[in-house]
């Protein structure tokens, strides 16, 4: 496929728009007092219209007793893709509605069948009617149950509501009815009256009753009002959000068995006519879209995922595995651990194999929402294309940053290494370019500075091992002069400094030749980047295109500025040149005298050679003498220098750390009863610890255990020590002799490595291992079991982000409570905002999580497949029974557990 195909809705459960009240034709006749315009079908035509215009997917039509209106609604419907429940509104004895819906009409539930549910509450009448049903309240709520529908309490606040018909006992007994799943609100639950509040989220004990879901409500709560005429759907109160998977009776009864998952009411002031689409707009996190597998263990699958919640479910060996390993290896990601990275390799190697294609779309909603494609084949790199399937530039992490994927007990692993744990930090960190691009700048710097100080100081040495001999040559000198020598061979003695003097103008002069070299390297200037193809596009091109003529007219400037240099340069050689002859001419000179002189001191008791190689030798040493002054004066600058540079390396180091500081502090407050996180400073020794082993050597082992237990270790203050001595070691850190000798003998280079260290932070974690509702009973990670490691670590992964988290068997190693008291209720709560992708073993993750989309892995011979039927939600019948077979291991099976446990 060239390009990705046109990206169809999500898989599973979605939101869907619905209005569970919806009145026919003749409702505002029979019950408003009013004459309706039209007929029966213009009327249901109308609404429809409506409701496909602002993104309502599911009608229910809800006469007071009476279906005949349901038919034309159906008709209206069929060619706009929207469903809609036969029901009816009903009045118990009580004098109670109660919106009572069935099995989609008409494939399941007849005009006539439906007739027949509204007689037997004892309605017989055809029509619309004001009579009341002779069964009570939960008796029409256990009826309509038998029946195979669903019901919710009408209006329960306004005239013939629950809370208004009833009062004492008889309304509590009514609340606390075991088949009052839902109730209808005309807005949000805080804006209900202070006492039906109270109720309503489980406040009052007289009323309190145990809740669908830890939502803080005792029952699901929906918005339906009447609707009369199609701008009654605009109305805030007329529609709320349920997700389903398949639109149906049991897809309702989901949502209302866990309404924190799968309702959603309209926020105040909220536009609904503006409100198009069928979902509920969500937040726009990256998405992974779907995957796909050409050859392999997995040939042929193809899977598509929701942008919430995927739990893939599958027996032993059915590849569960190999998908969490397909998307690591898809996206070039690396195992976080050593035996995690040997199980990414064996699935690669064994179970996707050599020429295996691996296909991944996702959607990126940075900076603005699009669709790529990542591709890759056993074993190469992978490939990136745009939605046209135009090959890019760009790199997976490039569109999928920050996504994270962990196999099998990976979690576990990673526990036991502190880089890691602290790595797990990174997310939350509110980072700053700017401090990390400064960062990278003064790394250099130091470095530079640090080359510079051990090159000077190296230079000096050997400069102050040859200014050594100088006293000893002038006292030997000294005695020529005193026997009247060095007058005598003066001219030769000055042809000596003279000769000095000539052999260093090349030295002057080689500056200037290597400047030459460089400007010779960098022309012409390279222009390509302003040519008329890289600007095409850009609204300013024709502005910065005229930055080409400038750099057009330097580079022919600086050409000739090259040329007049290098003319210079051999004009000053040419003269130079003709000077050095001409002294040529005067050393010749002054050499056929000096000859002269030998022969006339030959027999006396002095030796002339000797003179001049003496004078020979100071004078090659006396500009040592100057050069020793500048490099002592350029050594205190690059000290000075370095000083203000480690300052503000240390500076930001600490910026650094209280940014992580900061964000564990937030990590703490969102997990405050279940995980407390702490940051210590420069905490990791090990860095200090490799570089002695590398520039020192020999037996530290003392040194570095007393160092990794320093309290308010500070790296400028151990090298300070360090160039105090050996005794200074002792006294601050308990350092033995011999090893404190050892640190303060080391080299000015390697001090100057230590000061740029930067010794990573490490991470203490602590669980709370008491169950829910007792009092916290915190222990370190390190006390803990293998199991509350990964719990506190998971508790972690699942806490914002924007990026998908893959995890392979997250409740590997822990206990089902922790799973059911701590994973369960951050993942429900994260995955609005996140896209999960869980294979598991464990029922409570996709049950109690409420996962939206099951997909069901089947292993057939050497290769594995995904049934169509197999994906959906726990509303779809065929996945619910999936789950039952392979998690709970059957219905009887559980039911056996139930009635062991004495549920």
């Amino acid at each position: 496929m060239s390009a990705i195909e046109e990206v169809k809705p999500a898989p599973g459960a979605v939101f869907h728009r619905c209005a569970l009240q919806v009145n026919p034709w003749t409702y505002s006749r029979g019950f408003r007092g009013s004459q309706a315009q039209g007929d029966s079908r213009s009327h249901a035509e109308a609404i429809i219209r409506k409701a496909a215009e602002i993104g309502v997917s599911v009608l229910a039509v809800t006469d007071h007793h009476d279906t005949s209106g349901v038919p034309a609604f159906k008709e209206a419907a069929a060619s706009h893709g929207i469903t809609v429940f036969p029901g009816f509104e009903l009045e118990t004895r009580e004098g109670i509605h109660l919106v009572l819906l069935y099995p989609l009409y008409p494939e399941d539930t007849s005009s006539d069948r439906l007739q027949r549910f509204l007689g037997e509450f004892g309605i017989r009448d055809p029509r619309p009617s004001t009579d009341l049903s002779d069964k009570s309240f939960t008796e029409a709520l256990a009826m309509v149950r038998h029946q195979g529908g669903i019901g919710f309490a009408a209006h329960i606040t306004n005239n013939k509501g629950l809370f208004r018909v009833l009062q004492g006992q008889a309304r509590i007994s009514a609340w606390r009815c075991e088949d009052l799943l839902a109730i209808q609100i005309p807005g949000g639950v805080d804006e209900l009256p202070l006492a039906e509040r109270a109720i309503v989220t489980n406040q009052d004990p007289y009323y309190r009753r145990r809740p669908p879901a830890d939502i803080g409500l005792a029952v699901a709560v929906v918005n339906a009002k009447d609707i009369v005429e199609p701008r009654d759907l605009e109305d805030r109160s007329a529609t709320c959000w349920i997700k389903m998977s398949r639109i149906g009776i049991e897809g309702l009864r989901q949502a209302f068995l866990d309404p924190g998952s799968r309702i959603r009411l309209n926020p105040k002031g909220s536009e609904l006519e503006q409100s198009k689409g069928s979902e509920l707009e969500q937040s726009q996190h990256t998405e992974l879209l779907a995957i796909e597998w050409k050859s392999g263990f997995l040939d042929g699958a193809r899977m598509r995922l929701n942008p919430n919640l995927n739990v893939l479910v599958g027996g032993r060996g059915a590849g569960k595995s190999a998908v969490v390993e397909s998307l690591r290896y898809v996206m070039d990601l690396s195992p976080a651990g050593t035996e995690a990275t040997k199980a990414h390799r064996g699935v690669v190697q064994n179970v996707l194999r050599g020429g295996t294609k691996i296909t991944l779309d996702v959607r990126s909603h940075n900076p603005a929402p699009r669709e790529y494609r990542i591709e890759r084949i056993v074993p190469n790199p992978p490939i990136v294309r745009d939605a046209q399937g135009r090959l890019t530039d760009l790199l997976p992490e490039d569109i999928v940053p920050h996504v994270e994927v962990y196999g099998q007990h990976e979690i576990s692993e990673i526990t036991g290494d502190p880089a890691q744990l602290t790595r797990l930090l990174d997310r939350f960190v509110e980072r700053e370019p700017s401090l990390a691009r400064r960062k990278g700048e003064l790394r250099r710097d130091l470095a530079f500075s640090r080359r510079s100080l051990t090159e000077t100081d190296r230079e000096l040495e050997g400069i102050g091992d040859q200014l050594a001999a100088l006293p000893g040559l002038e006292e030997a000198l000294s005695r020529y002069r005193d026997s009247g020598l060095e007058k005598r061979l003066h001219q030769r003695s000055v042809l000596v400094r003279e000769e000095r003097l000539l052999d260093s103008i090349p030295e002057r002069l080689a500056s200037l030749r290597r400047c030459l070299e460089d400007l010779r390297q960098e022309v012409p200037i390279d222009r390509a980047f302003l040519s008329t193809r890289a600007l095409k596009g850009l609204p300013g091109g024709a502005i910065i295109g005229r930055a080409n003529d400038v750099l057009e007219r330097l580079s022919r400037e600086v050409e000739t500025m090259i040329d007049g240099l290098g003319q210079s340069l051999a004009n000053a050689d040419d003269s130079i040149a003709g000077i050095r002859a001409r002294w040529h001419e005067r050393e010749r000179e002054v050499l056929a005298d000096y000859e002269r002189i030998l022969r006339e001191l030959q027999g006396l008791p002095v030796q002339p050679g000797e003179f001049v190689r003496l004078r020979t030798e100071i004078e090659r040493l006396r500009p040592l003498e100057e050069r020793r002054a500048m490099l002592t004066r350029l050594r205190e600058q690059h000290r000075k220098e370095r000083r203000a540079q480690l300052a503000e390396w240390e500076d930001l180091k600490g910026k650094e750390f209280r940014l992580l500081d900061r964000a564990t502090r937030t990590i703490c407050e969102k997990l405050r009863d279940r995980v407390q996180v702490e940051v210590k400073i420069a905490a990791n020794r090990e860095p200090l610890f490799e570089l002695f082993r590398k520039q020192i050597g020999g037996r530290l082992s003392e040194a570095t255990k007393v160092l990794s237990s320093a309290t308010d270790f500070s790296l400028p203050a151990f090298v300070e020590t360090c160039r105090a001595g050996a005794e200074a070691l002792q006294q601050r850190y308990g350092i033995p002799p011999t090893q404190a000798n050892r640190l303060a003998k080391a080299s000015e280079a390697t001090l100057g490595l230590i000061e740029e260290l930067e010794l990573p932070p490490t991470t203490a974690i602590k669980l709370n291992t008491a169950p829910s509702g007792e009092p916290s009973h915190w222990q370190a990670l390190e006390e803990l079991s293998t199991g509350q490691k990964a719990t506190a670590v998971l508790l972690l992964l699942l806490i914002d982000s924007d990026a998908p988290l893959i995890i392979d068997q997250p409740e590997d190693d822990l206990d089902n409570r922790f799973i059911t008291d701590g994973v369960v209720p951050r993942m429900r709560e994260a995955k609005q905002r996140r896209q999960f992708v869980f294979p598991t073993h464990n029922a409570n993750i996709p049950v109690l999580g409420d996962a939206e989309l099951i997909v069901g892995l089947t292993p057939a011979g050497a290769r594995t497949q995904i049934a169509p039927e197999h994906m959906g939600s726990i509303d779809d019948p065929p996945v619910r029974a999936l789950v039952e077979g392979i998690l709970e291991g059957g219905r009887d099976a559980f039911e056996k557990r139930r009635q062991k446990y004495g549920y």
